[in-house]
C-alpha cells in the first residue's frame, strides 16, 4: 500500500481500455480511406489512427500522476507545461466508482471525486479495483469509527417490469433510435448517398404500404415500447443495491457498466419520493437523496429507481428517519385555485380561437378544459404537510408528485408568500429553505395561520420575534 505523499500513476492497462475506445475511430478512419482511395489508403488511415491513438495514451499515462496527502489529493500533469489541481479532503462530497465492460474484464475502475462547486472535481481513469476501493475509503474516512457494511435495500428482478410506468424509460429507446437515424442520415448526406429522389421514392413507398401492414407495424411498435423500456431499465439498474459502508450510503447499479456512488451520511439532509399517476396506481415510487453540494443530484442521488412504496419508505427511514404522517390536508380554498390554474389556460386559448374564427381549435381547447378538471382536483388532493418534531414533509404535484422529507436541522430559513388572490382567500405558501437538493421546498396554499404556526413550531427562535404580540388587557 503506498504511503501518503507518494506519487502514483494510473494502471498500465489503461492503454488497453484506450485501445478499445480507439477501435471505433479506427473503423471510421478505415471506412473513410476506403471511400477516398481504396484498400491501401484505408490501411494507411487505420495505421495512422492507431499510431496517433497509442502515442496519445502513452503520453497521457506518462505525464499524469496523483498524490494523496493527509488533507488533500493532488492531480499533477506535466507535458509542455506543469499543472497541479488540489482537492481538499474536507470538501469532498462523494467518490463514485464506475467500471465499463472493458474495465471490469481487466479489473480496473474509474474514480470520480466530487467536491462541490467550491472544491471542483477530478477523475482517475483508470486504477485497479482495489486501489479504487482504497481511495474511496481513505477520502471519505472520518475520525469516528465506521460501522460495518450493511445492506439497506436491494431491487428484486420482478420490479424491472415497472419500467414502462416511467415515461423516461419508455421513450429512451426511441430517442436513441432517432439519434442513430439522424446520424446515419447526416453521414449519408455528406457522402452523397442520400438524394432528394431517393427520399421521395421512400416516402411514396411508405404511403403505398397496405393498411394491414401499417396496423401490424403500429401494434409491433406498441408492443416493443414496454419491452425495450424494460431492457434499458435492466441495463442501467441491474442488481441495484444500497448499502452502508465507511460512514456513507453507497448505491451500486448497472449491468454492462457498473457504477458505485457514495453519499456521505453527514451531508444527507433528507429524501424525495416521486411518482406519476401510473406509478401511483401501481403503488410504485422512486426515491432520491437530498445531499449538500452534490453535482448531478438527479442521477447520483438516486436511492431506488422504481420500487413498491412500502419498500421506498422503509429505505427512507433507514437513511434519514421515519416519513412523517399522516399529511395534513390544505384548506378547501386551495381546491378552487388548483382548478382555476388547470382550466384557465385551455379556456383562454379557446376564447382567443373563437375571436380569430377558429372554431375547431376552440372545440379542442374546450375538451382539454373538461379533462383538466380531474387534474386540478387531483392536484388539490396531493397537497399536504406534516412534521413529527424531527423532520418536515411537504407534498405537491399530480403528473409528477413529489413528497420531500427534510430534517429540521437542515432548514436554513423560511419565506411566507401571499399573492393578492391568496390574501383574499386567507392562504399562504410556506417556503422552507434547505442547503441541499433544489435549495428549498414549498407547502403551497396552506391556511395563513397554519403556515405561520408550522414555521414557528419548527424554528421558534427565528419566527417568534416577528409575530405580533397581542396587547395586554386594559391597554
Amino acid at each position: 500500500m503506498p504511503d501518503a505523499g507518494d506519487e502514483q500513476r494510473l494502471h498500465p492497462l489503461t492503454f488497453v481500455v484506450g485501445a478499445v475506445r480507439e477501435l471505433i475511430a479506427l473503423v471510421a478512419a478505415a471506412a473513410t480511406g476506403l471511400l477516398v482511395g481504396g484498400l491501401s489508403t484505408a490501411f494507411y488511415f487505420a495505421l495512422t489512427g492507431l499510431a496517433v491513438g497509442l502515442l496519445f495514451h502513452v503520453a497521457s499515462w506518462a505525464t499524469f500522476t496523483y498524490v494523496l496527502y493527509g488533507d488533500r489529493i493532488e492531480f499533477r500533469r506535466a507535458l509542455i507545461g506543469r499543472s497541479v489541481k488540489s482537492i481538499p479532503r474536507d470538501r469532498i462530497r462523494g467518490v463514485d466508482i464506475t467500471a465499463s465492460l472493458p474495465h471490469r474484464l481487466l479489473g480496473l475502475a474509474v474514480v470520480h471525486i466530487d467536491a462541490g462547486a467550491d472544491g471542483g472535481e477530478g477523475s482517475l481513469n483508470a486504477v485497479s479495483r482495489n486501489e479504487a476501493d482504497r481511495l474511496r475509503g481513505v477520502l471519505l474516512a472520518r475520525d469516528a469509527p465506521a460501522p460495518p457494511r450493511r445492506v439497506l435495500a436491494r431491487m428484486r428482478r420482478r420490479w424491472y417490469v415497472y419500467a414502462p410506468l416511467s415515461g423516461a424509460y419508455l421513450l429512451t429507446p426511441f430517442a436513441l433510435a432517432g439519434s442513430l437515424l439522424g446520424t446515419a442520415y447526416n453521414l449519408g448526406d455528406d457522402l452523397g448517398l442520400i438524394t432528394r429522389e431517393r427520399v421521395e421514392n421512400l416516402g411514396h413507398d411508405v404511403v403505398g404500404l397496405p393498411t394491414a401492414l401499417v396496423v401490424a407495424l403500429t401494434i409491433l411498435v406498441l408492443i416493443a415500447m414496454p419491452v425495450m423500456s424494460v431492457i434499458v431499465f435492466t441495463l442501467f439498474n441491474w442488481d441495484f443495491t444500497v448499502h452502508e459502508r465507511d460512514g456513507s450510503v453507497v448505491a451500486e447499479r448497472g449491468l454492462v457498466t457498473r457504477r458505485s456512488v457514495s453519499l456521505e451520511r453527514r451531508r444527507l439532509r433528507g429524501v424525495e419520493l416521486a411518482d406519476n399517476p401510473f406509478e401511483r396506481a401501481a403503488g410504485v415510487t422512486r426515491l432520491g437523496a437530498l445531499i449538500t453540494g452534490l453535482g448531478d443530484a438527479a442521477h447520483r442521488g438516486r436511492l431506488l429507481p422504481a420500487a413498491p412504496r412500502a419498500v421506498a419508505e422503509t429505505l427512507a427511514a433507514r437513511v434519514v428517519g421515519d416519513v412523517p404522517g399522516p399529511l395534513v390536508a390544505h384548506p378547501p380554498a386551495a381546491r378552487g385555485r388548483r382548478l382555476i390554474r388547470a382550466v384557465a389556460p385551455p379556456v383562454g386559448v379557446a376564447v382567443l380561437a373563437l375571436l380569430a374564427g377558429q372554431p375547431w381549435v376552440a372545440s379542442l381547447c374546450g375538451i382539454l378544459a373538461v379533462l383538466a378538471v380531474p387534474l386540478g382536483l387531483d392536484r388539490y388532493r396531493q397537497l399536504g404537510h406534516a412534521t413529527d418534531g424531527a423532520r418536515l414533509s411537504v407534498r405537491s404535484g399530480s403528473l409528477r408528485r413529489r413528497q420531500v422529507v427534510v430534517e429540521h436541522g437542515a432548514l436554513v430559513g423560511w419565506r411566507i408568500r401571499r399573492t393578492l388572490f391568496q390574501r383574499r382567500l386567507g392562504l399562504a405558501t410556506l417556503f422552507a429553505a434547505v442547503g441541499a437538493g433544489d435549495g428549498g421546498y414549498a407547502a403551497t396554499d396552506m391556511a395563513e395561520e397554519d403556515a405561520v404556526a408550522l414555521a414557528a413550531a419548527i424554528s421558534p427562535a427565528w419566527v417568534t420575534p416577528f409575530l405580533e404580540v397581542p396587547p395586554e388587557p386594559g391597554r
